[in-house]
């Protein structure tokens, strides 16, 4: 799944406020193209909402995750997407073996990615 940022709500609320602090994340300011990893599943059961519920057959789309790295662990420390930041992971991730694919799930360098928003549900910053 492509995406230029994305977006983590603080694991404790701000004391001052009592709201989660929403961070958004990308690679740099200019907001480079990345991929998250996810795979894609058949599924039956019951799907939508209380009031208009789906039986049946679905496809379903997952994000994998992994432990957070420092920059991204100070906002929220359970975990971060598993991103693919070059041709050749999304390359991997998309055709290689799966224990070769997997290799791939593990948290980015602290300084591969930065904070570009803080406390916005949607990202306003860099637009092509």
């Amino acid at each position: 799944m492509p995406a230029t940022a994305f977006c983590e709500p603080s694991t404790s609320p701000d004391p001052a406020t009592g709201r989660k602090v929403w961070t958004w994340f990308a690679l740099g300011e200019a907001r480079p193209l990345f991929a998250f990893a996810g795979i894609w599943c058949d599924w039956r059961g019951v799907r939508g909402t209380k009031k208009a519920p789906e039986e049946g057959d679905h496809s379903l789309y997952g994000f994998l995750t992994t432990a957070p790295n420092g920059v991204v662990q100070a906002v929220h420390e359970k975990a971060m997407p598993m991103i693919l930041r070059t041709h050749d992971e999304v390359d991997v991730w998309m055709n290689a073996p799966r224990q070769v694919a997997l290799e791939l799930q593990r948290p980015l360098p602290d300084d591969a990615v930065m904070i570009v928003l803080r406390d916005a549900k949607e990202d306003v910053g860099a637009a092509a």
